[in-house]
C-alpha cells in the first residue's frame, strides 16, 4: 500500500471496526489507523485496550458531531463501519438515534472525505432489500433447514439457487435501518460524482467471528455459543419456532482480506457495489447452529419455539458473491464449523469478561 497514509475506521472500538483496525496495522506498519467510536454499544470499550496495544489511535468521538470526525486530523482513506446494526432498532420507539446516525453520521463522514479529498469504503447492509419480496421466494422445509424452491412463480431478477445478487430489486419496504443504509449509498454515489472522490460500497451479511459481543438483534452466532458455553436458554424466534430459518455467515477475517484488496485497487472498485458474505456453502439454520454449538460446548440448552416473526424477518437470506469473485478474484475462505468454533474458543478465553457483560441474562 503505497497512497495511503493516515486510514480513520469509523465504528472503530466495534466487532468489525476493531478486527479491521488491528489487521491493517498489523499488515501495514507505516500506516496510521485511527479507530473512532462513541462507545455505545455494551462491550466496545473492552476493545479500547487491544487497539491501543497494536498501535492503533483511539477517539472517543460520534460521528453524529463533525467536530469529533474532525480531531482525526488529515486522512487518506476513511472506512465507514458503524452503525447502529439493529434492525429492530425504531420499532415501537423514536427512530431518532437510527436516523442520526446511519443517515446524518455517514453524511458527515463523507464531509470529511470530500474536505480530505480522500477515498472512502463504506460497509452497508443485505438489509437494503425489500424483506417482504425476499420473503415472496418460495420455500421448502427440509430436515434441519428451510430453502428456495428451485421453481419460482415468479422470475426475480438478482435471485437465484446462488443467493441474493446486486441487481436484486430494491423495491419495498426494508426497514428504518435498511433505509438508512440504503439512503446512505445513495449520497455516497452522489460525492463520487459530484466531488471526484472515490469510493466501493460493500453490503454485507452476516458478519461473525472472534471478538463480537452478540444479542438478540445482532449477532446472532455469537450469541448461540454464548448461551451455549454458559448454558443460558435460548428462543427460536418467528416462522414456526422450527428454528429453520437460514443465513449465510462470513468470517471478519474474510471481510479483512477483502478489504485489503480494495484498498489496493480504488481505481478499480471506484463507483460500485457488491455484495458480501458467506455464500449458500456458508450458511447455517438456527436449528443447525445449534446442533453444531451442543457438539462443539458438550451443552444442551432449552430453546422455546415462538411461532410469531419479529418485525421485518426474513426465512432465508444467503449472499451472492458472483459479482466481488469474478471482479476481484475474493471468496470466503472459512466455513460455518471453522467460524463457530473460532467463536467458541474466543468465548473461552474471554469467560470472565463476557459473564461479567451479562449479554446472556
Amino acid at each position: 500500500m503505497k497512497k495511503y497514509k493516515n486510514i480513520i475506521i469509523t465504528g472503530g472500538a466495534g466487532f468489525i471496526g476493531s478486527n479491521l483496525a488491528i489487521g491493517l496495522k498489523q499488515k501495514y506498519r507505516a500506516l496510521d489507523v485511527i479507530a473512532l467510536d462513541n462507545l455505545k454499544r455494551r462491550g466496545s470499550e473492552f476493545n479500547v485496550s487491544r487497539l491501543k496495544e497494536a498501535d492503533v489511535k483511539f477517539i472517543h468521538g460520534d460521528i453524529r458531531n463533525p467536530e469529533d470526525l474532525e480531531a482525526s486530523g488529515k486522512i487518506d482513506l476513511l472506512i465507514e463501519s458503524s452503525a447502529e446494526p439493529s434492525v429492530l432498532a425504531g420499532y415501537g420507539e423514536s427512530p431518532a438515534y437510527l436516523i442520526n446516525t446511519n443517515l446524518v453520521g455517514s453524511i458527515n463522514c463523507l464531509e470529511l472525505a470530500r474536505k480530505n479529498k480522500a477515498d472512502i469504503i463504506f460497509l452497508s447492509t443485505s438489509r437494503v432489500y425489500p424483506y417482504d419480496l425476499i420473503n415472496s421466494l418460495q420455500v421448502v422445509e427440509e430436515s434441519s433447514r428451510l430453502s428456495w424452491q428451485k421453481a419460482q412463480p415468479q422470475n426475480l431478477a438478482g435471485w437465484s439457487q446462488q443467493g441474493i445478487d446486486v441487481d436484486f430489486s430494491l423495491e419495498g419496504v426494508r426497514s428504518m435501518y435498511g433505509t438508512t443504509k440504503l439512503c446512505s449509498e445513495i449520497i455516497l454515489k452522489e460525492y463520487i460524482n459530484m466531488y471526484g472522490i472515490r469510493g466501493v460500497i460493500n453490503r454485507c451479511g452476516v458478519i461473525a467471528g472472534p471478538g463480537q459481543f452478540g444479542k438478540v438483534d445482532q449477532g446472532v452466532f455469537t450469541l448461540w455459543a454464548l448461551a451455549h458455553y454458559f448454558k443460558k436458554d435460548l428462543s427460536y424466534i418467528g416462522f414456526g419456532g422450527s428454528g429453520k430459518q437460514v443465513r449465510d455467515l462470513l468470517h471478519v477475517d474474510d471481510l479483512l482480506a477483502l478489504i485489503d484488496i480494495q484498498i489496493n485497487s480504488m481505481d478499480k472498485v471506484n463507483g460500485k457495489t457488491y455484495n458480501i458474505g458467506g455464500g449458500k456453502n456458508v450458511s447455517l439454520s438456527l436449528l443447525e447452529t445449534t446442533r453444531a454449538c451442543e457438539q462443539i460446548s458438550g451443552n444442551k440448552i432449552n430453546i422455546k419455539p415462538i411461532s410469531e416473526n419479529r418485525p421485518a424477518d426474513i426465512a432465508i437470506y444467503i449472499t451472492d458473491n458472483k459479482k466481488v469473485s469474478n471482479e476481484l478474484g475474493w471468496q470466503p475462505k472459512k466455513e460455518s464449523g471453522q467460524i463457530l468454533e473460532d467463536i467458541y474458543a474466543w468465548v473461552k478465553d474471554n469467560e470472565r469478561l463476557l459473564e461479567n457483560l451479562k449479554l446472556i441474562t
